[in-house]
């Protein structure tokens, strides 16, 4: 077991970057958060449970309505994932990187 919580932003395992993807299964996953448990800060504390800023606003937005409400909110102790990707060879017009994370059918074939 890491010494690290799971990102806890809502969309942190759907956006299909590098080190998100893992080929061997097809998964979009998401990322652990930013500083180990063990670290001591006063400035940057929110970095034990979340991967970036952007993930930490999404879930401030996302669950903005049960903080004011007083609702429990759920932590998330598992890593999420996001299947159905395959990292798919670009054409050679194209600008931008050889290969890219794209989202596939079933029936889709992938070489």
């Amino acid at each position: 077991m890491p010494n690290k919580h799971f990102c806890q932003g809502p969309t942190c395992h759907e956006k299909t970057t590098q080190d998100r993807f893992l080929k061997s299964r097809g998964v979009v996953r998401g990322r652990y958060a930013y500083l180990p448990l063990s670290h001591q800060s006063e400035y940057y504390g929110r970095g034990k449970y979340f991967c970036s800023t952007g993930c930490e606003y999404a879930w401030l937005d996302y669950h903005m309505e049960s903080i004011e409400q007083g609702r429990p909110i759920e932590f998330i102790r598992h890593r999420r994932e996001s299947q159905g990707y395959a990292k798919v060879k670009n054409d050679e017009s194209r600008w931008g990187p050889e290969y890219s994370i794209e989202r596939v059918d079933n029936g889709q074939l992938i070489e």
